[in-house]
């Protein structure tokens, strides 16, 4: 039991000396997410992903930004399987997101990449077609935010 707490000081001792913080510590890069301000196209799949960047970021509205993000979003669909009326059974989205952050005090902006594929089943009813296609755009959006974040954290814990 004694060898054992040696042990985990030491351990202890030697991550702390190492200068190892984990990223989700730093209360700076934490700070600087909730003040980044999104903006995004002017289309549906454009307003869901500011939708979830301003939730995964957790924007403060009340302080002034210290960064814009710029996201431009492009999107494809593919079908993959065929019934024997040669209509397709599931679609292939993929949402390619590119991104620019700036300081808003003027300096040289990040940029970055991220693509996400999800599929969804297509339906014979108009309305469940739409539906299932719109649920594909919002797993895809979900998804980008939570990679364009964990982006955006590694760039600004690197200055």
């Amino acid at each position: 039991m004694r060898i054992a707490a040696v042990f985990a000081v030491l351990t202890a001792l030697g991550v702390s000396a190492c200068g190892f913080t984990p990223i989700y510590a730093e209360p700076a890069v934490g700070s600087s997410l909730r003040r980044i301000a999104v903006s995004t196209q002017d289309d549906r799949l454009g307003y869901r992903l500011r939708e979830q960047l301003e939730d995964v970021l957790a924007w403060d509205r009340g302080e002034a930004p210290l960064y814009r993000l710029t996201t431009q979003v492009e999107q494809s669909r593919r079908s993959l399987g065929r019934r024997i009326d040669d209509t397709a059974t599931r679609y292939e989205l993929t949402v390619k997101a590119t991104w620019i952050l700036t300081p808003a005090a003027g300096g040289a902006p990040i940029t970055g990449a991220e693509t996400v594929t999800t599929t969804y089943a297509a339906a014979d009813q108009p309305y469940a077609a739409i539906a299932a296609q719109q649920d594909g755009e919002e797993r895809a959006a979900s998804e980008l935010a939570r990679l364009i974040r964990l982006d955006l954290m590694q760039a600004l814990s690197n200055p």
